[in-house]
């Protein structure tokens, strides 16, 4: 079962032209509109179901610097003090609270791998830092379990998806945006090698730029154009709770659970040591590029062979501006939750911290998240095709950074100064 989201009055007609479209209403594609609409430019957004139904939506809400590869915190920092000021940009409350995460280490093992982190941001202006045990149980009190020590960053914080995304969409349109949901893209139109319009399932809408994100659908829409985006699934499962009284307000994740205070009173669960790894077509085509992320940050992969592989060979690679796309065929990817992973999760949180013993489960689901082989997104112009910009691949970051994110894609649509160093995340670094 989905979270569900904060519903949006959208537009039922769409427009025959406009300067940009967005295909995709998830978060970023979002925040990229309502940037582009604050600067006057024309901007539709199409998404082939609801908007924010996928992993915009089904994230955990975390917004963190901790533990980003070096090259991707200063997004992150950029993102930072645009939540901060989100609430009052679009006149909403998104859940948005600073109040710090912390990791937690079991032994001088996890904790070597959390100062080789800090080792690596050293010359850049973060707060995280190394704390002992004794810490932790003063930050996070009530607790049983036996730390090595941790890692705690005040400045991160969290946000609620199921709020933020429909908020900025409500601004977006406010400000001029025109955003049609139930409309799927088919392919691109082009004239003379360079970006014409989009075709979509309702007909055309001409367009001097587009953008693409959308999400783990991406990989798919640019493979029918010739163009590879190396992209594959991982799924996690998450719960939700009644309201219980928690140990904090800090977000906190250990080796095999995690916890985040919800703005209802409850908390967002998950097994931080469990990601399901559906085998497809695309995991024989792509997997010795994700070699060196098995061998590291992606070790705690349970591999799995299923009814995905046939839905996504049944699904198509190629088809025409006339035929019925795979964003028709599949509106919202709806993975199933695995019981088991999320009854492990409350368990293990449950042990460690005894006051959740009790705790209601009142939901659970799961999310798909697009990853691609050094979990840094693609943000940036694709070279073979003017006019057209990528912003994919968030790795399972794309929540935190979406407000910096979305604003960079926007920045290089417009060809204004970025607001951070757009280089990391050229598609051409595969």
């Amino acid at each position: 079962m989905a979270p569900l989201i904060t519903p949006v009055q959208t537009s039922l007609d769409l427009p025959e032209a406009t300067t940009v479209v967005v295909i995709g209403g998830g978060i970023i594609g979002l925040v990229a509109a309502l940037v582009l609409a604050e600067r006057g430019t024309p901007v539709v957004v199409l998404e082939k179901g609801r908007i924010a139904g996928e992993q915009s939506s089904r994230n955990q809400g975390w917004i963190r610097k901790m533990s980003r590869s070096a090259p991707d915190v200063p997004l992150a920092m950029a993102a930072d003090p645009l939540w901060n000021g989100l609430a009052a940009r679009v006149g909403a409350d998104v859940g948005y609270r600073r109040a710090g995460i912390l990791y937690l280490a079991r032994n001088e093992s996890e904790l070597a791998v959390h100062q080789d982190w800090l080792d690596s941001v050293q010359d850049l202006a973060l707060d995280s830092r190394q704390i002992s045990a004794l810490r932790i149980g003063l930050l996070a009190p009530g607790g049983r379990g036996h730390w090595a020590g941790g890692l705690y960053t005040p400045s991160d914080g969290r946000a609620e998806p199921t709020l933020a995304a429909s908020a900025i969409a409500r601004a977006a349109m406010a400000k001029g945006a025109v955003i049609v949901e139930h409309c799927a893209v088919r392919t691109l139109s082009l004239a003379a090698g360079r970006i014409a319009g989009v075709v979509s399932e309702r007909g055309e809408i001409r367009c001097e730029q587009v953008l693409l994100a959308g999400g783990l659908w991406s990989r798919r829409f640019l493979g029918n154009q010739g163009i590879d985006l190396p992209t594959l699934p991982l799924v996690a499962s998450i719960l939700r709770t009644a309201p219980v009284q928690g140990p904090c307000d800090i977000t906190v994740g250990a080796p095999d659970f995690s916890f985040r205070k919800r703005l209802d009173g409850g908390f967002t669960i998950s097994h931080r040591g469990v990601l399901n790894a559906p085998l497809t077509l695309d995991s024989l085509l792509l997997g010795r590029r994700y070699l060196g992320a098995l061998r590291g940050q992606w070790q705690n992969l349970q591999p799995s062979i299923g009814r995905e592989l046939f839905d996504d060979l049944l699904l198509g690679r190629r088809w025409r501006a006339d035929q019925v796309s795979p964003f028709e065929r599949v509106r919202t990817l709806d993975p199933p939750a695995d019981p088991r992973v999320n009854a492990e999760a409350l368990r293990n949180l449950a042990t460690a911290w005894p006051m959740f013993k009790d705790a209601v489960v009142k939901q659970a689901w799961s999310g798909a998240l697009d990853v691609t082989p050094d979990s840094l997104p693609v943000i940036g112009p694709v070279a073979k095709i003017p006019g057209l910009t990528l912003a994919s691949g968030f790795s399972g970051h794309g929540f935190g950074t979406a407000p910096a994110a979305g604003q960079l894609a926007a920045d290089l649509i417009c060809a204004t100064r970025p607001i951070v160093d757009p280089r990391p995340y050229r598609l051409e670094r595969f």
